[in-house]
């Protein structure tokens, strides 16, 4: 692994030392992740689309009565669930707002009306019936959590994640990308993050670029999640996800970060956490540059679903499994299904509950991905 002041010297570099710093990220990724690249076969489940911050890039979130604003009942989980696991999907990714019952009472009826105060309780229960009524494993991006719920949503999920996205509170300023944003304050994100490290909680989190961060504060986040990985060991995965701005949303004018500096901070990241950390960039994102991604330094495509789409960037259509398979094939890469735990922590007692170790270790093969009679994407 690399310093900070390295770092920051190599996301800073000139054009012409790019293809340098790629073959460099390259090696390492090969050195510690080998030549497997993996993907999750998903389904997404929007939750609720209410959310108490405002973003200036989100488009997911609303306000009650706003077109696409929706809370799922448990039927409609339900559905979801079975629907894609009969498809062959195995993760149930759910995503949500952060604490809209801090803001809209008539949210909080809906939420009494299930027989709940929180959206965390409710986000719990929901999990649970994904496993009771599906064979699909839960993943929860739920933002911010203390330990409590951290400890409770252990217990029906196999991962959980939260993006620190950046670490710049300066973005917190009027008319920036995180203003009216409470839940983005970075030093609370952190302490998210630290707390699952705490309770043995696989944990997925990463950096968003191009909402107004410079080069050294992406490098500033990197070693963040760097400094609670190399304490607590559980952050499983993490995202170089781009910036992409869309006609609805506040920093619609704002620059999307190109891909040479996409590539440039996926190879840092790459430098700066070191051989043995999963790292992904969404290929709906970029897409039609898999080679280069590849040659950045990532060694997964993050979840790819045959049923719903990208909820938080819906104009982005997933891309087809067989052309990434190819794609990811013709560059040398075995490429293989994973469950939303990762072969290293589904091993580990410690890092999933007991009531769910069962449940994984019949749908693993010896590497820890998934068994290739359960793999049922190449109909996609």
């Amino acid at each position: 692994m690399i310093t900070h002041a390295e770092a920051c010297a190599l996301i800073e570099g000139p054009p012409a030392a790019l293809p340098e710093l790629l073959a460099r990220a390259g090696e390492v990724r090969d050195r510690g992740r080998g030549r497997t690249v993996t993907f999750s076969a998903k389904v997404f489940v929007p939750l609720t689309t209410l959310c108490r911050d405002y973003c200036g890039y989100c488009t997911f979130r609303r306000d009650p009565g706003q077109p696409g604003a929706r809370t799922l009942s448990p039927d409609e989980v339900v559905a979801l669930a079975q629907a894609g696991a009969r498809l062959g999907a195995k993760e149930a990714l759910f995503s949500l707002g952060d604490r809209p019952e801090a803001r809209f009472p008539e949210y909080r009826d809906v939420l009494r009306r299930h027989g709940h105060r929180t959206t965390l309780s409710y986000l719990r229960a929901m999990c649970a019936l994904t496993l009771e009524q599906s064979a699909l494993l839960p993943h929860a991006n739920p933002g911010l959590m203390g330990e409590r719920d951290l400890a409770a949503l252990r217990e029906v999920n196999v991962s959980m994640g939260i993006m620190l996205e950046t670490v710049a509170d300066r973005l917190l300023g009027r008319g920036l990308a995180h203003d009216n944003a409470p839940d983005k304050v970075p030093a609370r994100r952190l302490r998210t993050i630290g707390l699952a490290g705490k309770l043995g909680i696989p944990f997925t989190t990463g950096i968003l670029i191009g909402i107004g961060e410079s080069p050294r504060e992406r490098v500033d986040a990197l070693v963040a999640i760097r400094d609670l990985h190399e304490r607590w060991g559980h952050i499983q995965e993490v995202i170089v996800q781009n910036f992409r701005a869309k006609p609805a949303i506040p920093m619609r004018d704002a620059p999307e970060p190109t891909l040479d500096d996409l590539l440039r901070t996926i190879a840092v990241a790459r430098l700066v956490l070191g051989p043995g950390v999963n790292i992904q960039a969404p290929p709906n994102l970029t897409p039609g540059v898999y080679p280069r991604l590849l040659a950045a330094g990532l060694n997964d495509w993050g979840g790819v679903s045959p049923l719903t789409p990208d909820h938080i960037n819906p104009e982005k259509p997933w891309p087809g499994l067989r052309a990434l398979r190819e794609a990811t094939e013709r560059q040398g890469f075995d490429f293989r299904e994973r469950l939303a735990i990762y072969p290293e922590y589904a091993a580990r007692a410690e890092f999933l509950d007991e009531r769910l170790r069962a449940r994984v270790a019949a749908l693993i093969d010896s590497d820890g991905l998934v068994r290739k009679t359960h793999e049922h994407w190449r109909r996609w």
